[in-house]
């Protein structure tokens, strides 16, 4: 873990940059999908916001207020420049984001996945989300052929609904895609 925080430390400054030369899209994929299973008004968590490139795509959509935390202060303090998030906190490693069942929407953009955060985290933020609420989340394709993932979503499947998957792009530079997913916890 201390490592993945080194690496995304060294990268906020340049990180919008970045994964904006190399055609990130996943934020607006997943705003785009989890409209039409949310109220516009509803508070929403953005979980590993990062610098806030999903709290924006979700802001353009019409989504918020917005909650946004992250393991990693230095991107944090560059989602806080952005004056995005009604709320916004640098959260431990390993642990709920918040009180059980504190949040109607999570959204979760690239973080339950290798290289970020381990299958369990899945676990944290389900549990984190109220009953009846909206999960979105994405699986790049790494992440998918790992299958681990996927064996963490099967395993809750009593505790959730897919309202919908479609896999799709992810960064078009690199021609690598992602699932988009919309979960309702039951």
């Amino acid at each position: 873990m201390a490592e993945t925080l080194q690496v995304y430390t060294d990268w906020a400054d340049s990180y919008d940059a970045d994964v904006g030369d190399r055609g990130y899209v996943t934020p607006t994929r997943i705003a785009d999908a989890v409209l039409p299973w949310v109220t516009p008004a509803v508070t929403v968590l953005d979980y590993g916001c990062g610098t806030g490139l999903s709290g924006r795509a979700l802001a353009r959509a019409g989504l918020g207020p917005l909650h946004g935390t992250d393991i990693t202060p230095a991107m944090v303090e560059v989602a806080r420049q952005k004056k995005i998030y009604d709320r916004l906190w640098v959260g431990e490693p390993g642990t709920p984001p918040c009180a059980p069942g504190e949040y109607p929407v999570i959204i979760a953009t690239g973080v339950v996945s290798l290289g970020a955060a381990p299958p369990d985290c899945f676990d944290l933020l389900l549990d984190a989300l109220a009953p009846g609420g909206v999960l979105a989340l994405s699986f790049n394709d790494p992440t998918l052929q790992d299958g681990r993932y996927d064996a963490r979503l099967t395993a809750r499947a009593d505790d959730l609904e897919i309202l919908f998957r479609e896999h799709g792009p992810h960064l078009q530079e690199s021609q690598m895609g992602a699932d988009v997913l919309v979960l309702r916890r039951r």
